[in-house]
């Protein structure tokens, strides 16, 4: 019985193509079109991701890394190095930027910074761009480098003002053209303490644009400490937004991975508990005192409150229930009561260091303790204070009236504080009970 062969053409065109391996190609007349088009030139904000092939990240990794051990081997700092990345702007995902590949440049750089101003370097540049241009359908869309900083409580993953200068002129001279341009920053160093790739994408806003939220940060959250925003972002956190970072792979090497994974890989993440990280673990102390602080600050104002006569309520905050109560301070393992019941919390501590303050309720209390601390330093008896407003007319000249808004906004951030480093620890101390009981 003669059987009829079947066209393997037909059949590899009758296949749909599986949604994992679409990355690894595109139709050349729709990228035409989404390129001609360039919606991106009159949205900042268009692109919303990027994704990466393995390789991609695996090269950009290596190279960052040998900057690292290229530096230390000299006995001096980490080098900054820098390179180009090929890739597209994905027709089916179109606010999707898709990188295909990378190449290292021969670049070294300095704190914050790589210049890529030599003239040898430009020839490289010119060289190998008529060269991917023969034997690539892609385009170089974006450029790579590291910061090599120590590991901190923060990724080392932003934009300096030069990174800010180099980008825009990137984008001003290829996104027109169809060809919208991508800036990458890689933390190697935070990368080996995780073992995992820390990097981040961005784009640049145009000069004329201004976010119309007040404070908002490249990861579109909104932070209203100004330091806190320098700390994380530079000094250019207004100018740059950040895009989020994808990797993608075939079918099959993501059946392989998922095998590594659950027959090894697991291990890792019952193995690693933030709160026992190095930079955590230093920057707890510090995190805790700055609670403190702002603790013991707003303890003042609510004992002024209650000073000046119940203005603020009676609890001194206006009938707000006090937020610092023991709860907290027992999660962190610094609150509680004693053994005669007063507050051993943050706030009770910090106002139990400085003098006593006089009792909620009195209406004159602020007022006369005012005025004795005032006698006392002039060698004269306390001066009589009769009538209201000579006691409210004191008041006000012993510390300066803070509005109710200030107030609500300073006990906001407070808790907020206080909330982050209950939860932290109370994290913490969930996942090692969990690996006590897993491993023992």
């Amino acid at each position: 019985m003669e059987v009829e062969p079947v066209s393997t053409s037909s059949a590899a065109v009758a296949a749909p193509l599986d949604k994992s391996d679409a990355r690894y190609t595109f139709d050349e007349a729709r990228l035409a079109a989404l390129c001609s088009s360039a919606p991106w030139q009159s949205d900042p904000k268009y692109f919303q991701s990027a994704t990466f092939s393995p390789s991609a990240v695996m090269k950009m990794l290596m190279h960052c890394h040998s900057g690292v051990e290229k530096g230390l081997k000299k006995g001096g700092n980490p080098i900054e190095v820098m390179g180009l990345m090929l890739g597209r702007p994905d027709p089916d995902t179109p606010k999707t930027l898709v990188v295909t590949d990378v190449f290292p440049l021969p670049i070294e750089g300095f704190e914050t910074r790589v210049i890529a101003d030599d003239q040898d370097v430009v020839n490289y540049m010119i060289e190998l761009g008529e060269s991917l241009e023969r034997t690539r359908k892609e385009k170089f869309m974006g450029w790579y480098h590291s910061h090599p900083f120590d590991v901190g409580i923060n990724s080392h993953c932003f934009l300096s003002q030069t990174d800010l200068t180099t980008q825009l002129q990137w984008q001003r001279a290829e996104d027109p053209h169809g060809n919208p341009f991508l800036a990458v920053v890689i933390d190697p160093l935070r990368s080996l303490a995780k073992n995992v790739p820390e990097m981040k994408a961005f784009r640049a806003y145009p000069p004329e644009y201004n976010s119309p939220v007040t404070n908002e940060c490249p990861d579109g959250s909104v932070i209203a400490n100004e330091q806190a925003r320098l700390e994380r972002w530079g000094s250019c956190w207004s100018r740059y937004y950040e895009l989020g970072v994808e990797t993608y792979m075939s079918g099959s090497a993501r059946n392989v991975m998922g095998i590594l994974t659950n027959n090894f890989l697991w291990m890792r993440t019952l193995g690693s508990t933030p709160m026992l990280e190095t930079e955590n673990r230093d920057r707890f102390p510090d995190r805790v005192a700055s609670a403190a602080e702002k603790v013991r600050d707003l303890d003042l104002v609510k004992h002024r409150g209650a000073g000046r006569g119940g203005g603020m309520g009676g609890s001194g905050w206006g009938g707000i229930a006090d937020p610092f109560g023991d709860a907290f301070g027992q999660s962190l393992g610094i609150g509680g009561r004693d053994s005669a019941g007063r507050s051993r919390g943050l706030g009770a501590q910090a106002a139990r260091g400085m003098a006593a303050p006089p009792a909620a309720g009195s209406a004159g209390g602020a007022a006369a303790s005012s005025g004795a601390g005032a006698s006392s330093s002039e060698g004269g008896n306390p001066p009589s204070l009769v009538g209201g407003e000579q006691s409210a007319a004191a008041t006000s000249s012993s510390a300066p009236a803070t509005s109710a808004a200030d107030d609500e906004g300073e006990l906001g951030k407070a808790s907020q504080a206080v909330v982050e480093l209950a939860t932290e620890k109370l994290h913490g101390n969930i996942g090692q009970v969990i690996k006590k009981g897993l491993f023992q």
